[in-house]
């Protein structure tokens, strides 16, 4: 008796191990064209719009100005100027952290696809107002857009990850989830590529920097409603397990999901509550206390990593490198294309790799790079080459991040938490998110007035601890279910991991599942 059980583990597994590797189809137009076409319309907005108002900045004060005299008949004062820029600047993260409260809502109404398509219309309606606003003579039009195009990338920095995460397989899902973080990249680049004097980066073209905005929203309009919804969400969440198996179809290229479909049934079956449970319930729940801990910190460190400050100051810190003023524009497209290089060989390599790697080297290099950035501010007055290496290590920050940390928290927010924890996981993260953002742009000018070249080794502690961190506490999660991703969590949160038995009766389950379809399926042919 001995013997025979584990002759029959063996088959098993080995039928588990035959039937895993048989299910790895090639990737569809279908997946890429939901990943690309997604990300345009939400995350390439949300890249876009951190660099595009760095290029007409002067403009946009001076018509502040100018409609102030029309109005009041005096020019602005210094202070109300001022508060007027400033506003107009943080209010996209306020924006955007309410957009972030808004997505348990708007998904379990309009479903994933469905809160992609519909925040198009914060897209658009944020470009007429942008765009309109010089000619209405309302500096308020601006400041109204700027909130609503933030509250469009809170909605698209949450739903988009989830959406990518669902629908894409395990042995890929790293792969699909970095077109979140590329596509931030390429707005970031295409941003400062528009912005330049010789494009729109001129007075009296300005505002079609911002007319731009509905064009990728109008693209995502035209192909995303063609696509399918996420086969989990419509399983799970709307239990048409009809409408999954079509989805599921289209994604993979495959008539037989049967497989897919199942492993969805069986994390169905092993959550306690398939009810969507909200921020305060999550919060509460302690079989993913240390989940939650670690999207917290996670997403704090891609914050406050000092990679924002970089694109806030990057002219400011180039003129401090003594660098052309002239020259700047163009010195700081090629840190967008570094960016843009840098998340594209990372989606290349995630699923060789690993996230966990990926992480811990980039939060690493980021320390060292600005350390050797520390070292070199302090000597470039007294040595003339001294400021291109300081260039060389914003340059290299830049790709550091990208390696990893620039698009990997975003995934891990999305693969930590099973379905019904998923949305409230998603809106905790980016309240993290907005809120560290909005720490880092009023807190770094501080930073940076009472420590000068020593203001970066702040972010020095932060990316250090970061690494320590997740070097300690998160497992590796490429090509995992979400069930076996809670499972590497059970022993830190104390919660008891089934047992060789209870797996194996599952296992048995599913493959007699799976033998009863596939008799149906010949029976009916």
């Amino acid at each position: 008796m001995k013997m025979d059980k584990p002759q029959k583990n063996d088959v098993v597994e080995h039928k588990m191990s035959d039937s895993r590797k048989n299910s790895r189809p090639p990737i569809t137009v279908c997946l890429l064209s939901a990943a690309f076409f997604g990300a345009l319309g939400s995350s390439f907005l949300y890249g876009y719009n951190l660099s595009v108002v760095n290029a007409p900045a002067l403009y946009i004060k001076s018509f502040y100005n100018k409609t102030w005299i029309e109005r009041y008949g005096e020019p602005v004062g210094v202070e109300t100027a001022t508060f007027l820029w400033s506003i107009t600047v943080s209010i996209f993260a306020i924006g955007g952290l309410l957009g972030t409260l808004s997505v348990s809502f708007l998904i379990k109404v309009f479903g994933r696809k469905g809160t992609l398509l519909l925040n198009n219309s914060f897209a658009m309606s944020s470009a007429l107002l942008l765009s309109l606003g010089e000619r209405a003579r309302s500096f308020e039009m601006l400041i109204i857009g700027r909130f609503i195009i933030g509250v469009d990338s809170g909605i698209a920095l949450s739903v988009l990850p989830m959406y990518l995460g669902e629908i894409s397989p395990r042995h890929i899902r790293g792969s699909i989830g970095q077109f979140n973080s590329i596509l931030i990249c390429l707005g970031v680049f295409t941003g400062q590529v528009l912005g330049l004097p010789e494009l729109l980066g001129k007075e009296s073209r300005w505002n079609y920097l911002f007319s731009f905005l509905a064009f990728p929203a109008v693209l995502q309009l035209c192909v995303l409603p063609f696509l399918p919804e996420s086969p989990r969400y419509l399983l799970m969440e709307r239990r048409d397990e009809a409408a999954a198996e079509r989805a599921f179809q289209r994604f993979l290229g495959k008539k037989d999901v049967s497989q897919e479909l199942e492993e969805v049934h069986a994390e169905a079956r092993a959550q306690d509550n398939l009810h969507t449970v909200s921020m305060l319930q999550l919060l509460k729940t302690p079989a993913v206390r240390w989940q939650l801990i670690t999207i917290i910190i996670t997403m704090s460190c891609y914050q406050l990593c000092g990679l924002n400050a970089i694109w806030y100051y990057t002219n400011g810190i180039l003129r401090e490198a003594g660098f052309a003023e002239k020259s700047l524009p163009y010195v700081t497209l090629s840190t967008g294309a570094i960016e843009t290089l840098a998340a594209i060989i990372s989606g290349l390599v995630i699923e060789r790799i690993g996230r966990k790697p990926l992480l811990i080297f980039g939060f690493s290099a980021m320390a060292v790079f600005f350390s050797l950035l520390t070292v070199f501010l302090n000597f470039q007055d007294s040595v003339s080459w001294m400021p291109y290496l300081s260039y060389i290590c914003i340059l290299a920050v830049i790709a550091s991040f990208c390696s990893g940390p620039g698009g990997i928290p975003f995934i891990l927010a999305g693969e930590l938490f099973e379905q019904s924890y998923r949305p409230a996981a998603f809106m905790i993260a980016g309240t993290v998110n907005w809120l560290s953002n909005f720490a880092v742009g009023l807190l770094f000018p501080f930073i940076q007035e009472s420590l000068q070249t020593f203001a970066f080794l702040v972010f020095v502690v932060v990316c250090v601890l970061g690494s320590i961190y997740l070097y300690v506490v998160l497992p590796e999660t490429k090509n995992k279910t979400f069930m076996d991703i809670s499972q590497s969590f059970a022993k830190i949160n104390k919660i008891p991991v089934p047992s060789q038995g209870q797996e194996m009766e599952l296992v048995l389950s599913f493959m007699s599942d799976v033998n009863e379809k596939e008799k149906d399926i010949s029976k009916t042919q």
